[in-house]
């Protein structure tokens, strides 16, 4: 798969065209927003439906208990603000009134990990997916790029339950053309190998995929793995590609404890005991800067990626 970095996308404008999309489609939808509607691009459908668009203001906690009443009522809300305020400001108010019911709320972080850039650490959410995925009733997804975001936005119209969808502020290379559609149950396997299972998603996708073609060329074969679906995982495609590969690493935008590597690592403990490398933020926060060179400061852009992945082969294949 080829991977083109020079023509990306607002996987931001996706989510607010296809949120004002469906809003034609379904009158119980409204949207709420914490006085970033301009960030978030939830103002797509507040100039669209005004009657049905609240901001909120910097009162988070606020927006996901009224929330809440709404999708006791039979509205869907669909509510937004960066991860970092969306997840770790109302974390009381998400886990008690909102997935201790069940109710139908959809929390759409924006600006999630360190491609949050100048904006710095208190900004830079690497801490969301942990706390999303570790809630019961929660569904935690993590879209690549506008296609598979569309998709994931479709689809949570129709899901009925707690939701938690995060996605980056930096633009993004198209990885899915006009034919894929998200199943909530499968992961998907972009790129085929034999020597190492590489689980992934978000923006780190593309990355992974470029990566993947360079050390094919030095004949190391990677199998990349998407998974959208944190939370509930698609289990049965990691163990699949892992009994081929016998070494699997995780790649994530976010910090190595709790999220995708955790999962994958929970995952395997319990039913297919492999090595498991995870690439990720340690346990630190992150920092100001440019969103390109975060991804090279914590080894998450395609040319880092290649030289760990390189590395801990080599390594596995010494000690074997």
């Amino acid at each position: 798969m080829k991977i083109d970095k020079k023509n990306k996308k607002s996987i931001r404008k996706a989510f607010g065209e296809t949120l004002t999309q469906i809003g034609e489609l379904n009158d119980r939808i409204v949207v709420m927003d914490s006085d970033l509607a301009c960030s978030t691009q939830t103002k797509m459908f507040g100039e669209k439906f005004p009657d049905r668009f609240f901001d909120c203001g910097i009162a988070e906690q606020d927006m996901v208990a009224t929330a809440a009443g709404l999708a006791s009522e039979g509205k869907i809300p669909f509510i937004s603000s960066f991860a970092m305020f969306a997840t770790g400001r109302t974390y009381d108010q998400i886990r008690n009134a909102v997935c201790y019911p069940a109710f139908n709320v959809k929390i759409v972080g924006t600006h999630g990990g360190v491609t949050v850039g100048e904006d710095g650490a208190t900004h830079q959410a690497l801490e969301d997916i942990a706390l999303m995925r570790n809630i019961p009733h929660m569904t935690v997804i993590v879209p690549a790029d506008c296609r598979e975001c569309e998709e994931v936005i479709k689809y949570a119209s129709l899901h009925d339950g707690p939701m938690y969808i995060r996605i980056s502020r930096c633009n993004v290379p198209d990885v899915f053309d006009e034919h894929y559609h998200f199943n909530i149950h499968k992961a998907v396997v972009v790129e085929e190998g034999h020597d190492v299972s590489l689980f992934t998603n978000g923006e780190t996708l593309a990355e992974a995929i470029i990566a993947a073609e360079e050390l094919k060329a030095e004949g190391i074969s990677v199998e990349v793995v998407n998974i959208p679906v944190v939370k509930p995982l698609d289990f049965q495609t990691v163990i699949e590609s892992v009994k081929k590969t016998k070494f699997a690493i995780t790649v994530e935008n976010h910090s190595i404890i709790g999220g995708l590597g955790t999962a994958i690592c929970e995952t395997l403990a319990s039913r297919y005991p492999a090595k498991v490398y995870r690439i990720g933020i340690h346990d630190e926060f992150g920092q100001s800067g440019k969103s390109d060179e975060l991804l090279e400061y914590y080894g998450l852009n395609s040319t880092t990626l290649a030289k760990r992945i390189r590395t801990m082969y080599k390594k596995e294949q010494e000690n074997n």
